[in-house]
């Protein structure tokens, strides 16, 4: 649905350019609902995508795995961000990704883990699960993410959300956003996997991110 959408504003505004009618008022408003379009979340329950049981949960059946994944292209650039959930089983509970105009690749890789656990958060209990109750193991390629998680937000954090020099540190508002959801879990486990190594699931999220990006910049 979001690629067809997306597809009929790309084609109302050629027509309109063809006919000689496109203003920059016209122009703006499509744009802006281009955009409102493209960053729509669209999750998916029961996903027919095939992807093997989490391995980084093997032996931990009442644990959530989360994969996420983000980038883009000119850091700053076009870029999009992907995540799927999956149980002890290999069952897709939840999946979502979302395109953005002008960003960075480390704010893709922070909104993709922030997506993720905030629609898990927000979904679990209709999968019959406590959020709070629940382990979730993150796995995602980005060093950025998993040592700001494991080391740099606790020294921020002891300085009022400073950095050893006294500056904040870039993408505040996200890294303040993703250290709120460690509260909504039992426990989050930060873990990293080497990009493009063949990690099934890293490579799904890599894909999903791509395709999404491709879309949006035909």
């Amino acid at each position: 649905m979001q690629k067809k959408l997306l597809q009929s504003l790309k084609s109302v505004k050629k027509f309109l350019t063809e006919h000689d009618v496109l203003n920059s008022e016209l122009e703006q408003s499509i744009e802006k609902l281009y955009s409102a379009v493209a960053n729509v979340v669209e999750e998916k329950k029961n996903d027919t995508t095939v992807l093997p049981p989490p391995a980084e949960i093997a032996t931990e059946p009442l644990s959530i795995a989360l994969y996420s994944d983000g980038g883009c292209r000119g850091n700053p650039g076009p870029g999009a961000w992907a995540f799927v959930v999956q149980n002890h089983s290999g069952e897709v509970l939840l999946e979502g990704a979302s395109f953005e105009v002008l960003t960075t690749n480390n704010k893709m890789e922070l909104l993709g883990v922030i997506s993720g656990l905030e629609t898990l958060n927000d979904k679990l209990p209709g999968l019959g699960r406590e959020p709070r109750l629940s382990s979730v193991k993150v796995v995602t390629d980005s060093k950025y993410v998993v040592e700001g998680m494991k080391s740099w937000v606790k020294s921020w954090k002891s300085r009022g959300w400073k950095k050893a020099d006294g500056k904040a540190p870039e993408n505040l508002e996200l890294w303040q956003r993703l250290d709120s959801q460690v509260v909504n879990f039992l426990e989050i486990d930060w873990q990293w996997v080497k990009g493009h190594g063949g990690h099934p699931q890293n490579e799904y999220c890599d894909r999903l991110a791509n395709e999404l990006m491709d879309q949006n910049l035909r």
